[in-house]
């Protein structure tokens, strides 16, 4: 991936930071081989709010995870933080 496109973060769309996590939007287990750019508390909210088979059926485009209502309330509450900054996660329950 070039640095143009890993310069933002797949999900929030925020400038990325120091570090840098790779997601498969298909999973790895299920066969995904590409990889986009996240920050690290993005990409531990992905897998807190849908598990790899709900990212097969239904969460494999940015856009439809986006809609989620958990992740909406997460990326309206991460909008203005930097991007290093780290909180811990909650789990689905």
């Amino acid at each position: 991936m070039d640095e143009a496109r890993a310069a933002c973060c797949w999900l929030c769309g925020r400038s990325l930071g120091r570090r840098v996590e790779w997601h498969h939007p298909l999973p790895k287990s299920r066969g995904g081989r590409d990889v986009v750019p996240l920050h690290p508390i993005c990409h531990r909210t992905i897998h807190a709010v849908a598990t790899n088979a709900e990212l097969v059926r239904v969460y494999r485009d940015a856009d439809r995870l986006r809609a989620h209502p958990a992740m909406t309330r997460f990326l309206d509450w991460i909008a203005d933080k930097p991007p290093d900054f780290h909180a811990p996660t909650r789990r689905r329950h």
